[in-house]
């Protein structure tokens, strides 16, 4: 049986980098997830209750909108930090990565 890292290491979407967070966007992008949680968990409990369907589905879209916000702290903190220390570094291929996961953040 694989242990979780090497199954990691096999999917598609996980390039094995890691970044170093300072405690100010941890925090804010934790928040924004537990934030999201709780939206997830309370749509689950609207199903369960039977409520309207326009009603569970006005909250799935507040979670979508709240899923793309994550995205755009998430990318301009990526950009400002990963993308231009690494071309400071003479490291080039971050832009193709760059432009590689926003075709797919735009399909």
């Amino acid at each position: 049986m694989k242990s979780t890292n090497d199954e990691c290491k096999e999917c598609c979407c996980h390039s094995g980098k890691h970044k170093e967070r300072d405690e100010k966007e941890f925090k804010d992008l934790m928040n924004r997830l537990k934030r999201i949680e709780g939206q997830v968990r309370g749509v689950e409990n609207m199903l369960e209750n039977g409520d309207y369907c326009t009603d569970i589905l006005i909250q799935v879209s507040a979670i979508t909108s709240a899923l793309n916000s994550f995205n755009k702290v998430l990318l301009s903190n990526h950009v400002k930090t990963c993308v231009a220390d690494n071309i400071r570094k003479g490291d080039e291929d971050v832009i193709d990565e760059l432009v590689t996961v926003l075709q797919k953040l735009m399909k």
